[in-house]
């Protein structure tokens, strides 16, 4: 499957520009979209007539990559749609027992998901930052955190005090949380 959108050449050099000069920035514009990008690309704009730049994370520590997010918030206010995507669990050794077998997810995918969407209905940014050692159901929702890193970004880029996230999805794919939620 491809997802031929337009780059975005403009908006990059606007993200280089944001970031500090100790982040490295590096351009690869053959690449292509990586999956976390363009599937949920594809289902909002099936006909990939919006320019796309995908950023890859740095590293997995949430505190930066919160922080990078709100170097980026300055585009959102300028109109650009900021995706973070992965899955709200995402336990993929764990979860062959439920995969299309039952109508039941998980206790830990479920634990996960509901501890992650208080928290986030709370504004709880600690204990967000902190889930490797707060949030139930670790480290079957996420034995790698890279599928849940890119909500930091995105909290990052959104975070106002005065505004919660609103989950616009819910619900279970094969055992797995496909929360998502938008804000800002």
């Amino acid at each position: 499957m491809t997802y031929e959108a337009p780059g975005a050449p403009g908006l990059a050099a606007s993200v280089r520009a944001l970031m500090p000069a100790a982040e490295p920035v590096v351009g690869r514009e053959t690449r292509g979209l990586d999956h976390g990008a363009w599937v949920p690309l594809k289902a909002m704009y099936p006909e990939a007539d919006i320019p796309v730049l995908q950023l890859s994370m740095p590293d997995l520590d949430p505190a930066h990559l919160f922080e990078l997010g709100r170097r980026l918030a300055p585009l959102r206010d300028e109109g650009t749609l900021i995706v973070g995507s992965g899955f709200m669990t995402h336990g993929l050794p764990f979860i062959h027992d439920y995969m299309g077998h039952t109508g039941i997810a998980p206790a830990w995918s479920v634990e996960f998901d509901r501890w992650a969407a208080e928290a986030l209905a709370r504004g709880d940014l600690d204990a967000l930052l902190d889930f490797r050692a707060k949030a139930p159901g670790m480290p079957y929702a996420h034995p790698t955190t890279e599928h849940f890193a890119p909500l930091f970004v995105t909290l990052g880029a959104s975070a106002r005090p005065d505004e919660a996230p609103r989950t616009a999805i819910e619900g279970f794919w094969w055992g797995l949380s496909k929360r998502a939620f938008e804000a800002g």
